[in-house]
């Protein structure tokens, strides 16, 4: 699918929270796009920033962080928008799919009642509040919805909760729904159906996606676009073949390194050595460096910018040429 233009753009988002001393950008200068009918795909370790992204996107951060850079949606500004304006745009324009869904569902309210949320909030009928429900859910893949819908959270396996969770987001008929780690509760067998479901309604809608996840499987069968993040900063981004097939980021490249061949049984996972640097705390220089076998002394003092080493491509590494596949 060829991409109609950005439906999300973001340049230089920052997102700053207190530290010990001062504020600090956990979240530092980010820049990425969501094409419109496209996926988008943010991935790096645990404690990378990814679902910090998401939840600016939405408009979801703790009440002590600040936000700085911009972050459009088509031509409107969001950091700049009052919080009716994107409380407005919640469900309807952006809606997200939770990683937890047994927490992120209201435990005391059986399932079409939420899932119906923002329908009834639109004024419609309790009637075709009903139909409209009934259709998400049969939509999502849950069978007999009819009955379903009357059933509560605890009454749903973690394959049906996560398929609820896909049928609230869709109420509204957003232009984005960001997919914040939708399969990683489940077992693979569920998650390959969970992710099939979502490429289907992806394509039958037009929608656009940000998925966030560290499985590198998942985003090369999902994403179109990829952005690596490493302690809340850009590593690398591209179209997600170009940069799975030829990374120009040692970080990128060890991700790739750590996940077992599957068809290969000689090549064995190289995992990465070290702990992921922490955002609130990153070395000086390239937070990456004591990590990077490429490191020299201009990593530990500079920080290096993204750069487009090709068409398209952006990476964050001083010595990007000298990554080999």
């Amino acid at each position: 699918m060829t991409a109609a233009g950005p439906l999300i753009e973001a340049r230089d988002l920052s997102v700053h929270l207190p530290g010990a001393e001062t504020m600090t950008p956990v979240i530092d200068k980010v820049d990425f796009t969501v094409g419109e009918g496209r996926t988008t795909g943010l991935i790096g370790e645990s404690g990378s920033g990814k679902t910090m992204i998401a939840s600016a996107v939405i408009g979801l951060l703790p009440e002590a962080a600040t936000v700085s850079g911009e972050l459009r949606l088509r031509d409107e500004e969001l950091l700049t928008a009052g919080e009716k304006r994107r409380r407005n745009l919640r469900g309807h324009e952006i809606a997200m799919i939770f990683q937890d869904p047994l927490s992120a569902l209201n435990p005391a309210q059986r399932i079409g009642r939420q899932v119906g949320e923002i329908l009834r909030r639109d004024g419609l009928p309790r009637g075709e509040v009903d139909r409209a429900v009934v259709g998400l859910l049969d939509q999502a893949g849950i069978p007999d919805p009819e009955r379903r819908m009357r059933a509560y959270p605890h009454q749903f396996s973690g394959g049906m909760r996560q398929r609820a969770m896909i049928a609230l987001a869709l109420a509204g008929s957003p232009s984005l729904v960001l997919a914040d780690e939708p399969t990683t509760a489940l077992d693979v067998t569920v998650q390959a159906r969970i992710l099939r479901l979502l490429a289907s309604i992806q394509a039958a809608r037009g929608m656009s996606m940000l998925l966030v996840s560290h499985d590198l499987r998942v985003m090369s069968h999902v994403s179109h676009d990829l952005v690596v993040l490493y302690a809340g900063r850009v590593c690398e981004r591209g179209p997600t073949k170009r940069v799975l097939g030829r990374p120009r980021h040692p970080y990128t490249k060890a991700l790739l390194a750590s996940v077992p061949a599957v068809r290969e049984a000689s090549v064995p996972a190289d995992p990465l050595p070290g702990a992921p640097a922490n955002p609130m705390a990153r070395p000086s220089g390239c937070a990456f460096h004591p990590r990077c076998p490429l490191a020299r002394e201009r990593c530990k003092v500079e920080v290096p910018l993204a750069r487009e080493i090709e068409p398209g491509r952006f990476s964050a590494c001083h010595f990007a040429e000298e990554v080999t596949p």
